[in-house]
């Protein structure tokens, strides 16, 4: 396929050096001999076309490089007149066995000599076009390769950094549990046991997930509603959640345990020390292009106009997941109702495919 590239680039050099021919006789001389201006010009590409491999290897072998640039220039300095010389007498010899004897009879040294003088300039400046052409494709090739490169050790540091911040989310939420836990305990044996057995089947259904970073918004909500269980169990009647969520997003892909800290975030700084409880409200849109999550609740908020809030694990963690997955293309936003209570609302671009795969370790 590379060959035959580089024989129809010469086929085209040909094609408009006859066209320029073509015009010039027709100016000047009024005559047109337009089939011996087109067989001289084929003729002459294809010789080079046949000393192209040679060039090609010259110039790899003597690259146009910082630290070699004086060495390789001296040799191509020397290898154009060469290479010049060379494709003329091949040019010559082929066009005598070609087309015979020609009428003038002159000698091969002067066929050669005469276009020497004719075309030595033009076939010193074809030698630099060709090495030039070679440096600037060999330098656009390894440009691409250190692109590449570049590219899968930003994806793997990426992915690294999820893989610490997903890991941190797990310990963190296990600690949370327990602990409700270790309060019911001491008010409800039963109502433990069962928050224990609850337990169970998340981290189950926790794990069995974790080795991707996101999931369809549907699996992540059945992740949330077995947490809301537990803490259903913890809190009774105190705890009301209410989910409006768009169908049409239930197929998108989010970032896996995207739910739970949030809303594990409002229950202890919303619900948790209220006596009359309180309510989380649950939000998915799909808005030109962009899926937009949200979780509310009614509590006291966080005094964020005086700079009182400070971001533990589930906020910071979040929003940094949300920077390296989408990087400017997502918005987190955490603000203080009016009417009292907090709001923490996340955007990102809606996708139906994974952005970044990390297979599950064994």
């Amino acid at each position: 396929m590379k060959w035959a590239i580089i024989f129809l680039c010469w086929t085209g050099f040909a094609l408009f050096f006859t066209s320029q021919s073509y015009m010039f006789q027709a100016r000047s001389a009024g005559t047109i001999e337009w089939r011996g201006t087109l067989f001289n010009w084929l003729l002459g590409s294809y010789t080079w076309f046949a000393l192209t491999p040679l060039v090609l290897k010259l110039s790899d072998r003597f690259p146009l490089q910082r630290g070699k640039l004086l060495r390789s220039v001296a040799v191509h300095a020397i290898a154009a007149p060469l290479f010049n010389i060379t494709n003329i007498v091949l040019f010559v010899i082929a066009r005598g066995l070609i087309t015979g004897p020609r009428l003038e009879a002159r000698s091969l040294f002067e066929s050669v000599w005469h276009f020497v003088i004719a075309e030595f300039h033009g076939g010193m400046l074809v030698y630099w076009v060709i090495i030039g052409v070679s440096q600037s494709t060999d330098y656009y090739r390894r440009y691409r390769e250190r692109e590449l490169l570049a590219s899968n050790l930003e994806t793997r540091l990426v992915e690294a950094q999820l893989d610490a911040l997903r890991m941190q989310l797990h310990p963190h939420f296990l600690f949370n549990a327990l602990n409700s836990v270790s309060v019911l305990m001491r008010k409800d044996v039963d109502a433990a046991d069962r928050m224990l057995l609850q337990l169970s089947n998340l981290l189950r259904v926790t794990l069995a997930r974790s080795a991707a970073h996101e999931i369809r918004l549907k699996q992540e909500l059945e992740i949330l509603e077995r947490y809301l269980e537990i803490e259903q169990i913890r809190f009774q009647d105190r705890l009301t959640v209410r989910m409006q969520v768009d169908p049409s997003t239930l197929d998108a892909l989010v970032p896996q345990l995207f739910f739970q800290p949030l809303v594990e975030n409002a229950i202890r700084h919303g619900i948790a020390d209220r006596e009359t409880g309180g309510v989380i409200d649950i939000r998915a849109e799909h808005q030109n292009g962009m899926l937009r999550l949200q979780v509310r609740d009614n509590g006291p908020g966080g005094n964020i106009s005086r700079g009182k809030l400070v971001e533990g694990v589930g906020l910071s963690n979040t929003r940094s997941r949300l920077e390296y997955l989408y990087g400017s293309g997502s918005g987190f936003e955490v603000c203080d109702a009016e009417e009292g209570g907090l709001i923490v609302t996340a955007a990102f671009p809606f996708h139906t495919e994974t952005i970044i795969e990390v297979e599950a370790k064994r």
